[in-house]
């Protein structure tokens, strides 16, 4: 990922942080048939080992962890994370009422996770993997839902129906482009514009960006 030194967002916990409030990575690997790449909720533990591990499953017709080599250790894979992102006009910045010199951009935070990647179709991984998954999830609501909710039978067969994919992280590299490279009365602009924006996705990126 092309990472200029303001915009790189090095700290593990906030890269960890990132992918917990953003769950839902897009998991790339390289098989047979050339460039793979699917949407996948992700539990993430960060104490495991230097950077973490991630867990998740795919359905078991979904060609993907079959290109993963099977059981066992298989090659490098990338998930990548997205969170928030936005437009931002060239008319938020107070150096276009001084030159114009200014063009459109995008603000958006990423961490791009690679590892090694292992296949999981063991019941006990899979039953361990669902209920984290689902506890994830469900914790915060009122009346969460739990696996042992649904009948057991039932529950048994939809495991049989979903592959476990581990990825042991290896490497991480997180970017946060808030408008870090424009002057401060350019950036007072941008959350000031954003800020005043009707949709809920700009005012948060405002809130996020005078965080920064």
């Amino acid at each position: 990922m092309y990472l200029p030194p303001h915009f790189n967002l090095e700290d593990q916990n906030a890269q960890h942080d990132l992918i917990s409030a953003y769950p839902l990575g897009l998991l790339i690997s390289n098989g047979p048939g050339g460039l793979v790449a699917n949407p996948i909720p992700f539990v993430l533990d960060r104490g495991f080992g230097d950077r973490g591990r991630l867990r998740g499953h795919v359905a078991r017709p979904n060609p993907q962890w079959q290109s993963l080599g099977g059981q066992g250790l298989s090659g490098e894979v990338l998930v990548v994370f997205s969170g928030l992102d936005h437009y931002i006009s060239p008319s938020y910045y107070q150096t276009k009422r001084e030159t114009g010199k200014v063009v459109p951009t995008w603000n958006y935070i990423t961490v791009h996770a690679y590892g090694q990647v292992s296949v999981h179709e063991e019941a006990e991984w899979l039953s361990v993997q669902i209920r984290d998954l689902t506890r994830q999830h469900e914790g915060n609501r009122a009346a969460p839902w739990a696996v042992e909710d649904a009948p057991a039978p039932f529950i048994a067969a939809q495991m049989r129906g979903i592959v476990g994919i581990e990825i042991v992280l290896t490497r991480l590299e997180g970017k946060a482009k808030l408008s870090q490279n424009r002057n401060e009365a350019d950036r007072e602009g941008v959350k000031a514009g954003l800020a005043n924006e009707p949709d809920a996705a700009a005012q948060a990126m405002a809130a996020l960006i005078a965080r920064t």
